[in-house]
């Protein structure tokens, strides 16, 4: 009898201790951790939902560490109002976004030439691309983690963020960041740049943006409606939404805040519909002044340093120069404050000349260089 009975104890006993297990587990387990801050609890939400993609939440932990670190290096300063660590000077950290070849390093390579203490270089490069050409001294080592970029979608802002991201970890002297293509080049000497965005060791702490802010636009209304009527509500009403070059340089202070932002990328990362695909979806053009206007309009110069000339653009493409367009008449002309669009077109009034310019085809460089070695000589020296 005890020995037939046994199994039946036996069930009975598991049963319970299943059934015990069930009810106290919850509350023997660790309550889960707790977010330091909101903003901690908001990034864990957002890498928890993009799990799966790998990409986004790789972006969302780099992203998060430079806002951290920034925040860390900010609290253990003792000077709040300084732009670079004590006793360095600022620098200007040139983020490059390709997905070709950078024709144009040689170039770029006599402008660096002597002022390596007051820049450092960064190079998003699209791994779907296939560089031929090895990269000059100073490009060499400074490709960042990338991922592929497309017309027509968000995953150019994404690179822009990723190279403001490094290059935010990378020297927290870096005060400027120059958000430039392989099709830019320099019109003016790096000392003439560096001047421009220090003028005095005075200079306000809050030094300003130099982004283009344009409102009332033709094509506006068809960007807004891009991924369809009323995507972009409630955090970006019409009377908000901007338009603008891509190609920037930011202060310090407005790379951190496109770093740390996700409302809006929220938006702005939404598909366009297929049919403004096309001819109205340029993310990269709307996202940037957009966040920037509504955070900060007082910091910002809401004009470009980089000449781009829209006479003729075919396919949201501007005019690509080549060699036969190359002269000294053709720099000077850059150079000028109205030069590309025939005004800056947004009312604000222009205090630093064009710094650079774009779109130039490969064969411009050795013309270029002719320029530079000759009577062009502030092209790229002092």
């Amino acid at each position: 009898m005890p020995m037939t009975s046994s199994p039946l104890a036996l069930s009975l006993l598991l049963f319970a201790s299943l059934t015990a297990l069930l009810v106290l587990a919850p509350r023997l387990s660790p309550p889960p951790p707790q977010p330091a801050d909101s903003e901690a609890g908001e990034a864990a939400h957002e890498i928890e939902k993009a799990r799966g993609v790998g990409e986004e939440a790789d972006d969302l932990r780099l992203f998060r560490r430079a806002a951290l670190e920034v925040a860390n290096a900010k609290a253990s300063s003792s000077s709040s109002s300084s732009s670079s660590p004590p006793g360095r000077p600022p620098k200007v950290a040139f983020l490059f976004l390709t997905n070709s070849d950078l024709t144009f390093a040689p170039l770029w390579e006599r402008f660096f030439a002597g002022h390596q203490a007051r820049l450092t270089v960064y190079v998003h490069a699209d791994p779907a691309a296939r560089l031929r050409l090895p990269p000059t001294r100073s490009f060499r080592g400074r490709f960042v983690a990338a991922r592929p970029t497309r017309r027509a979608d968000a995953s150019l802002i994404a690179a822009a963020r990723r190279l403001l991201a490094a290059a935010l970890l990378d020297d927290p002297a870096n005060a400027y960041f120059a958000l430039l293509s392989q099709h830019c080049v320099p019109l003016h000497s790096f000392p003439r740049l560096y001047s421009a965005l220090f003028p005095t060791p005075s200079s306000p702490p809050k030094p300003i943006s130099y982004i283009e802010v344009l409102a009332g636009e033709p094509q506006l209304p068809a960007r807004y409606a891009a991924r369809g009527e009323g995507a972009l509500l409630p955090e970006v009403p019409y009377e908000r939404f901007r338009i603008g070059s891509q190609f920037f340089a930011l202060a310090r202070r407005h790379a951190v805040l496109v770093v740390r932002e996700r409302r809006l990328w929220r938006k702005f990362r939404l598909p366009c519909l297929p049919d403004m695909a096309d001819h109205s979806c340029y993310p990269e053009e709307n996202y940037f002044p957009t966040l920037l206007d509504m955070a900060d309009p007082a910091g910002l110069a809401r004009y470009t340093l980089t000449n781009v000339n829209w006479t003729g653009s075919v396919d949201g493409h501007p005019r690509t120069y080549t060699a036969a367009d190359v002269s000294p008449a053709l720099i000077a002309d850059l150079r000028r404050a109205d030069g590309g669009r025939g005004g800056n077109g947004n009312g604000s009034s222009r205090t630093v000349p064009h710094m650079f310019a774009r779109k130039f085809a490969p064969d411009c460089l050795a013309p270029l260089l002719a320029i530079a070695d000759t009577g062009g000589r502030d092209l790229v020296q002092t």
